[in-house]
């Protein structure tokens, strides 16, 4: 059996008590990074044999990990933080597993993208998640504008050093909309700042930019004005 297991996007305590448990039982724990998941597995007194599952050695670490299967082994996988498969590696080893008649399951837990939704105040009925955009200005714009007149809620991920050149793309190609952005999720300086794509980039230039962010922009028919919490007593 292969569990994908989800766990925490920042503060350890919200991994489920299901997902301690699996990670007990099961053979063999695949991770992103074996440096990071030792911090939540000795944090819960956990001690399993680690293979290195990323996206340098997917193939590779892939055919590894099916062949354990193979022989009747449990193996769980789990990645840096939140939902392996989910702008992580994952989907090609559940790929494989399910072709090769192997029984795959999941441990649900934590994702930042839903978190950064629903505290978002932006219409959370339809959405589109569009994970990292490209790193360059220009096949970046190119990126967004597929969803320039789509009426969902988009969603993007983005490290603290193209987070500013993401917002900029994004004002230049939707225009002034409602928006949000979410840092350090679950963190102790979790924070989401709420305006429209003009506000947040001026709020980025005042700030010191560390962490993951995650963007969240109104659809292109949103009508509604963003709920902007921020200056209130």
């Amino acid at each position: 059996m292969l569990y994908i297991v989800a766990t925490p996007i920042g503060n350890l305590s919200d991994i489920s008590l299901r997902a301690l448990e699996t990670l007990r039982a099961v053979d063999v724990i695949a991770c992103e990074d074996t440096r990071k998941s030792s911090i939540l597995l000795q944090h819960y007194d956990i001690h399993k044999p680690l293979v290195s599952f990323h996206e340098h050695n997917e193939r590779q670490a892939g055919e590894r990990l099916i062949g354990l299967l193979r022989q009747g082994k449990t193996v769980a996988l789990i990645s840096d933080a939140g939902t392996p498969g989910i702008a992580d590696p994952g989907f090609t080893l559940v790929r494989s597993a399910i072709a090769g008649g192997i029984d795959v399951t999941m441990i649900p837990g934590p994702t930042a993208l839903i978190m950064a939704l629903v505290l978002s105040g932006l219409p959370l009925h339809s959405f589109t998640f569009r994970g990292f955009p490209p790193r360059k200005s220009g096949p970046r714009r190119r990126f967004l504008e597929i969803d320039r007149d789509s009426p969902h809620t988009l969603i993007f991920y983005e490290s603290p050093y193209r987070i500013m050149g993401l917002v900029q793309d994004a004002l230049a190609v939707y225009g002034d909309r409602p928006a949000a952005l979410a840092n350090d999720l679950t963190k102790k300086f979790e924070h989401v700042e709420r305006g429209t794509l003009s506000h947040l980039l001026g709020y980025l230039a005042t700030v010191r930019i560390q962490g993951e962010y995650v963007l969240v922009v109104a659809g292109a028919t949103a009508r509604a004005a963003p709920v902007d919490t921020n200056d209130q007593e």
